[in-house]
């Protein structure tokens, strides 16, 4: 829309026709309705602009740092968050620094790098049952049980491994979390799936303290 208007409604030059505007929306030649569109889309744009400037200045609410930490631990990019947020992009960062969430890779190139677990997330422990964020998975991820000596003897076949001596560690099994799109499985209205992998606790991210913003693990 916005180019369109450029060319449109150009400060120089010789401007396209309504028709060529309407070729570039993509769709039929109808003067009322290209109206109707570039009146929508000013009013849109206007009322963001409104919002962005009532917001500017203010500190986030528990409503606000709530829904961005939601967003972001279910795979929404900053740019997403901000525009429902009416909030810049800078702002969103700074606050999902300032509350503890675990950064995700910033490029394709960084997937196979561990993220950043901050201070608030970091702990040696984790209950059979918990959320967590996987550093090394980039997801939310459920503990399902410590791979314990105790556990390992109890399991026959078992390669036994010391962990905390070998890694200086608690090793965890952990069933990861992904969304599903419905319309790709056999089973109409499943939203999420995930499969299981192994994980040192130092890879792993408490998130319980995002709770107290109204964040759904």
């Amino acid at each position: 829309m916005e180019k369109m208007l450029s060319l449109l409604l150009p400060l120089s030059g010789k401007s396209i026709t309504k028709k060529e505007a309407c070729e570039i929306l993509n769709i039929s030649y109808n003067t009322t309705r290209l109206a109707k569109l570039i009146e929508d889309y000013n009013e849109q744009k206007e009322y963001v602009a409104t919002r962005k400037k009532q917001n500017k200045g203010r500190p986030a609410s528990n409503q606000e740092i709530g829904d961005a930490v939601q967003g972001y631990l279910s795979n929404e990019s900053i740019t997403e968050i901000a525009k429902n947020l009416y909030r810049s992009v800078a702002f969103v960062k700074n606050l999902l620094d300032s509350v503890g969430v675990p950064q995700r890779p910033s490029s394709v190139e960084d997937k196979l790098a561990t993220d950043y677990i901050p201070e608030a997330c970091v702990s040696e422990t984790f209950d059979v049952g918990e959320k967590v964020w996987s550093a090394r998975h980039h997801k939310v991820a459920v503990i399902e049980r410590e791979y314990s000596p105790e556990y390992q003897k109890s399991k026959p076949g078992i390669k036994f491994i010391d962990y905390e001596k070998t890694h200086a560690s608690k090793c965890y099994s952990i069933y990861l979390i992904e969304s599903v799109d419905a319309e790709d499985t056999l089973f109409p209205g499943v939203e999420t799936g995930g499969y299981s992998a192994f994980s040192m606790a130092y890879d792993l991210a408490k998130l319980s303290h995002l709770e107290q913003y109204g964040v759904r693990l």
